[in-house]
């Protein structure tokens, strides 16, 4: 067909895209963040962030049926975080970050969604600054003990 555009080789990633490199998939890899202490929390979340040797950031969210019962509750969640997460991509390069949601929306204080939508994205904004900020460098490794025991002195010689 003459007059088609040729579609290019090579499809063009967005910069703020959320490819498959970007997140944590693997249970080890959940796993290994959250071994460490919390970062932040907030009343909602909490906030797990360590350095992954990697040139880009990657993102885990857990968001579990305990403390968001309906789908369309979870989803909107998550969908706050990546696009969040999107946003400062840049800021968190070689960095682990996950979030995890901790506490329930009561129904009596978030009737809407919209109120849902404006605490997490309130709460998530602050975490992802937190996110951003310079890691605290890692704690010194501890020296390994001698395998071979020190030489006791020698035992006292018994009085006469």
């Amino acid at each position: 067909m003459q007059g088609a555009s040729a579609l290019p080789a090579s499809p063009i990633v967005p910069t703020h895209a959320f490819p498959k490199a970007a997140r944590l998939t693997k249970t080890d890899e959940f796993s290994s963040v959250f071994a460490l202490r919390p970062r932040r929390r907030s009343p909602h979340f909490v906030l797990y962030v360590r350095e992954n040797g990697l040139p880009q950031a990657r993102l885990g969210i857990v968001v579990g049926k305990k403390f968001a019962a309906r789908a369309a509750e979870r989803n909107l969640v998550k969908r706050l975080v990546r696009e969040l997460f999107r946003q400062r991509q840049d800021q968190l390069a070689g960095r682990d970050v996950l979030l995890r949601l901790q506490a329930k929306f009561p129904r009596a204080d978030f009737a809407s969604r919209s109120a849902v939508r404006r605490t997490c994205l309130a709460e998530l904004t602050g975490l992802m600054e937190v996110a951003a900020r310079p890691l605290p460098p890692p704690p010194a490794p501890i020296p390994p003990k001698d395998s071979v025991a020190p030489a006791a002195a020698p035992p006292a010689a018994p009085p006469h």
